[in-house]
């Protein structure tokens, strides 16, 4: 298993950090974790291109995850000497089918796809739900943010096992689905002192992974304001395992 950190930002442009869009590969199969602006770029830094992807898992559908939804489908759909053949999922929270009607109604057909290339999963977002994808396993859970917020919890065949909270307040939902995860990849959009609802902080997203006795914690999702203090520092108030602070491109393996 391995992870590529394809945009450890948020909404705001930078030229450091991109929107949210995490990528793991498990074997051949290559799962995206949103598509926040200027993921198909970093998926091609990454040495990836788009009709590669099997899954693409949405946390919710704030703009800085999904917005390259729509180019997304709209490369996939042309130019005809590229166009993909192999089906692909995705999978979000219930309600996602309306929401991809309601582009379809803006777009039309410039991103409808050939009839059995792409296949939508809705999960629950009430309590916990289950897929089985084979390969791997995929466990949800809906975290403190918006109605259609959810965390996915991937395991591998080798039991090695990676979680993304997308955003998310403190609860208890992020504890229970990141119980002894190898990697727990986290939102930490703001210092302590700047803590705003519906988002963690950087102790706060320590005091999650020490309760959940986590492997190892990756910190991302991180507003301007980060730059300005210690966010490891401020991690370290509540957790002291192994930290990452996640950065664009960066990789990590699950050997």
């Amino acid at each position: 298993m391995k992870i590529t950190i394809l945009g450890s930002g948020t909404c705001v442009p930078s030229l450091k950090r991109g929107s949210c869009s995490v990528l793991i590969q498990i074997a051949q199969s290559l799962l995206l974790f949103d598509s926040g602006a200027g993921t198909m770029r970093r998926l091609l830094e990454a040495g990836v291109t788009i009709d590669k992807l099997s899954y693409i898992f949405y946390s919710h559908l704030h703009p800085d995850h999904t917005a390259e939804l729509v180019p997304f489908l709209f490369a996939t759909k042309y130019p005809h000497t590229y166009r993909r053949r192999k089906p692909f999922t995705i999978v979000a929270a219930e309600g996602f089918v309306d929401f991809y009607e309601k582009l379809k109604f803006a777009y039309g057909e410039w991103i409808e796809l050939t009839p059995g290339l792409l296949r939508i999963l809705e999960l629950d977002t009430t309590g916990r739900d289950h897929l089985d994808c084979g390969l791997f396993d995929v466990n949800s859970l809906p975290m403190d943010h918006t109605d259609m917020s959810l965390a996915y919890r991937i395991t591998a065949p080798d039991g090695k096992s990676v979680v993304y909270s997308g955003d998310t307040d403190l609860c208890d939902n992020l504890v229970m689905l990141a119980k002894g995860v190898d990697v727990l990849i986290c939102e930490s959009a703001l210092p302590d002192e700047t803590k705003i609802p519906g988002h963690l902080t950087p102790s706060l997203a320590g005091r999650i992974a020490t309760r959940a006795g986590v492997k190892k914690l990756v910190l991302t999702h991180f507003y301007p304001e980060c730059d300005a203090v210690d966010v490891s520092q401020q991690c370290r108030k509540t957790y002291h395992g192994p930290l990452v602070l996640a950065e664009d491109l960066m990789e990590i393996e699950l050997p």
